[in-house]
């Protein structure tokens, strides 16, 4: 039987010859002599909060038990936790095979497997991005449409625009662009429309905006063993490929995903992460599998060649490894999101135009408009290069619309 142990150092295995005489005692022995920790500092526990900073909540595993009484079997995951200044002894290394003299039954090793050894994949410790705030508006929007019309049985994804503060290494998100896209339980795939892409960075410009993210939802109905990881590697592939091309150091992903209480209750969270470094550098250099089969593992991504992690060469790395926990908070920001948003199942049209101007006929005609999903309708219809500047620089300022402009879209929802 093979077991599979996790630890803040990753996913090892260890097999045990023989389970059904074997006991807890027995594994932590044969952890000792594979994985190199003693057995005398061994906490062993199948609760996965075990790694959690705290471990109150994690029964451990009594010595003495046997593994057969155990609801554990064939690749079952054991959590093992030790002091954080052990250094973990080397493994005693399999003697090599007889070769002889010369260069004959030698495996010669490439430049390749060089760079490979070098290669090593740690926990990031600390973000780039020190905290993520979301316009509750803006957020409310996303999360209530996925929610109420997808009940979240598919995925949803979209792109964060707002403001990065230099100076506090933060990120305010104020609209989340939806691009056009199909959902599944275990992927977003997007249908990217470069031409709308550029209406909506004309707009995010003229609002002294600019891309600073991605989201996306979890469904309810993904792989087995949610609980226990917090992304799937198809979701830390994507997540990497976004923040590659974001090209900013406070760059965030935001998880929204709905927990189901014991009693049935369910809350909606958002949560925000990096990528790390050196997952953004194993995407760019074209290290992960873009591949997956149903019998993938989703608590890992698979590598193209061997990394080291925690002293080990592997191929499999756990998606834990790659997060960089960011602070998540919310704000009230300039826009409001109530005008119908873009590439849903319902078609935004001009006749959306009318009944929202008709239902906030009370307000500023700047406030009326302060929307950025109202805006990229209009920027369908206008000059992208003069229009459109100057009526997102209006909601930028809360400065008075052009009369010129008001004309125009009045009559533009007046016409639908």
């Amino acid at each position: 039987m093979i077991l599979r142990i996790r630890s803040r150092d990753g996913m090892e295995r260890v097999a045990v010859p023989d389970p059904s005489t074997a006991t807890v005692a027995t594994l932590c022995s044969l952890i000792e002599s594979h994985l190199g920790v003693p057995a005398t500092v061994q906490t062993l526990s199948l609760d996965h909060n075990l790694l959690l900073p705290s471990k109150a909540q994690s029964p451990a595993l009594d010595p003495a038990t046997p593994l057969s009484s155990l609801p554990i079997g064939h690749g079952s995951i054991v959590y093992l936790s030790y002091p954080a200044d052990l250094r973990r002894a080397a493994a005693a290394p399999t003697p090599p095979p007889f070769t002889p003299a010369g260069s004959f039954g030698r495996h010669k090793m490439t430049i390749d497997d060089l760079i490979a050894r070098q290669v090593r994949v740690a926990r990031q410790e600390s973000p780039h991005c020190d905290a993520a705030s979301f316009d509750r508006d803006a957020a409310h929007a996303f999360q209530l449409y996925v929610a109420d019309t997808l009940a979240f049985a598919v995925k949803r994804a979209g792109f964060l625009y707002g403001h990065v503060d230099q100076a506090s290494h933060s990120v305010a998100i104020d609209f989340v662009y939806e691009p056009p896209q199909q959902g599944s339980e275990d992927a977003a795939a997007l249908f990217r429309d470069p031409d709308e892409e550029a209406l909506v960075e004309a707009i995010a410009a003229g609002l002294g905006m600019r891309r600073v993210g991605f989201i996306f939802t979890q469904a309810v109905g993904r792989k087995a063993g949610t609980a226990e990881y917090t992304m799937s590697g198809r979701e830390v592939l994507q997540a990497a490929e976004m923040q590659a091309e974001g090209g900013i150091p406070e760059w965030v992903t935001a998880v929204v995903k709905l927990d189901v209480a014991e009693d049935g209750a369910a809350d909606v969270h958002f949560e925000a992460f990096q990528m790390s470094d050196i997952c953004v550098r194993l995407f760019k250099e074209g290290w992960f599998v873009t591949e997956f089969g149903e019998d993938d593992d989703p608590r890992v991504s698979r590598m193209k060649k061997d990394v080291v992690v925690g002293g080990k060469d592997t191929r499999e790395v756990d998606n834990d490894f790659f997060l960089v926990p960011v602070k998540i908070s919310d704000h009230q920001g300039p826009l409001s999101s109530s005008f119908p948003i873009e590439n849903r199942i319902t078609r935004v049209t001009l006749k959306a135009l009318k009944n929202h101007l008709d239902r906030t006929k009370h307000l500023p005609f700047v406030r009326r408009i302060s929307d950025f999903h109202l805006l990229l309708l209009l920027a369908r219809f206008l000059d992208v290069n003069a229009d459109v500047p100057t009526l997102a620089e209006c909601v930028q300022k809360q400065s008075s619309v052009p009369e010129g402009y008001q004309l125009l879209i009045e009559s533009m929802a007046a016409a639908s």
